[in-house]
């Protein structure tokens, strides 16, 4: 990793609003905002209903903690890459907001910060899991599989699926079969997501170095995962109708949701086998909006139920 990214001029003056602005884009927000997306319906079913309001908050300040030294961490060792990246060009380390020692007190102390506020406001298992997820982000993830293989963004994908532990985990204190769906469907759901943007910013993974699936192997074959992985994250949300004893909203929107996904990754799949992807963006965007829609669904139907 080379020390470029320190040699960068740093903006003459900074006043505290602007720093603390360039802490919080260190922690790519908009990734943390997709995550507690999934971890207050996760609650609500856990609990079969609306859970203590203070434990949600609880748990969702040490998950956007969690989350965000995760990703700060991720800043400071990519830091070399973030700067080929037209992407990731404009990021606090690159644009020399601030600096690498900066950037690395301040993931460890708002990671220790999340263990300890999980453990003592909410429980200890919900803190181990929210430890865990730094660690395999940053060590497995990051460190370890981002540069060597073109299947890291798969296996990243369980970084992002632990909120839904966590979640689970600070209602009951335990981790059921249920949870441990709604875990696998954030993890399928990842590759096909994130494959498109690569495809988008394949030339930017290229200059980089980072062997992600469509810098390595061609449209075809990235096109047939994608509908592979879309066909096993949909098996996987029908699977939670009777481990999770959903209803006929949660089902709907399952079916319904999963049937556009499939058509969606289809069109992809077969533009990809011309050589001709057009907007692989289409499938990014709308990837966020069916996970959205989904979770909405796990929230609303032991609500009416309830």
């Amino acid at each position: 990793m080379t020390s470029s990214v320190e040699t960068l001029q740093k903006p003459a003056k900074m006043t505290f609003f602007g720093k603390a602005k360039a802490y919080f884009a260190l922690t790519k927000p908009r990734v943390i905002e997709l995550l507690l997306i999934t971890t207050v319906p996760t609650m609500i079913l856990a609990n079969g209903g609306l859970p203590n309001l203070w434990l949600v908050l609880a748990t969702l300040v040490g998950g956007a903690l969690s989350a965000g030294s995760a990703n700060a961490f991720n800043c400071y060792i990519d830091a070399d890459i973030d700067k080929l990246m037209g992407r990731t060009s404009e990021r606090p380390l690159v644009t020399g907001e601030l600096s690498k020692p900066e950037a690395l007190v301040f993931a460890y102390a708002i990671g220790a910060g999340s263990v300890l506020w999980l453990g003592l406001l909410v429980n200890w298992l919900s803190a181990l899991l929210s430890l865990g997820a730094i660690l395999f982000y940053v060590l497995i993830y990051t460190m370890l599989l981002k540069r060597r293989t073109p299947q890291n963004i798969v296996w990243g994908g369980a970084a992002g699926a632990m909120p839904v532990l966590i979640g689970w985990a600070a209602v009951t204190n335990t981790l059921s079969p249920a949870a441990w769906m709604l875990f696998l469907i954030i993890f399928l759901w990842t590759p096909p997501h994130y494959w498109p943007l690569s495809m988008r910013y394949k030339d930017d993974y290229a200059a980089a170095g980072v062997p992600m699936l469509p810098v390595v192997r061609n449209s075809k074959t990235v096109g047939i995962q994608i509908v592979m992985y879309s066909w096993a994250m949909i098996a996987s949300s029908l699977l939670l109708i009777p481990l999770g004893e959903m209803g006929w909203i949660y089902s709907s929107v399952a079916i319904v949701g999963g049937i556009w996904f499939m058509l969606e990754s289809y069109r992809l799949q077969r533009e990809g086998s011309r050589g001709e992807v057009k907007n692989p963006m289409k499938l990014f965007h709308g990837s966020i909006s069916y996970l959205t829609v989904l979770f909405i669904a796990v929230a609303v139907d032991p609500l009416i139920n309830f």
